[in-house]
């Protein structure tokens, strides 16, 4: 994909899910129709992590007929998407004999990439 083929982009720093949980929807809705997509990702399963990938498709939706008000939505197709790790928060809890043991809480960076395709 080119650059002048992208339409529009979205993209949501330090959501608080991890990436390999942001990564299983990603892959469901990648190489997609705008449409299709949007109805793969209200009835998934993993209502969290579905509900901010739906929100972020439609923030660049949004952000394509800001960009282009003639662009016809129902062929706007999700050229990329692709979840990066953010920064992880660093937790302690306590462990037997007086230890503490480390927890890391992952966030994701995600970010959505919108190219048009005429006809289906």
């Amino acid at each position: 994909m080119k650059e002048q083929d992208i339409i529009s982009k979205a993209t949501a720093k330090h959501v608080r899910i991890a990436p390999r949980k942001c990564r299983l929807v990603a892959d469901l809705i990648r190489d997609r129709y705008v449409g299709e997509a949007l109805t793969i990702l209200k009835f998934s399963n993993k209502k969290k992590i579905s509900s901010i990938h739906e929100k972020l498709l439609r923030s660049a939706i949004a952000n394509a007929q800001q960009k282009n008000p003639d662009v016809d939505v129902d062929d706007l197709y999700i050229g990329e998407i692709f979840v990066n790790q953010g920064p992880s928060w660093k937790r302690f809890r306590a462990a037997a004999m007086g230890r503490a043991v480390r927890i890391l809480k992952r966030t994701s960076h995600i970010s959505i990439l919108l190219e048009e395709r005429k006809g289906r």
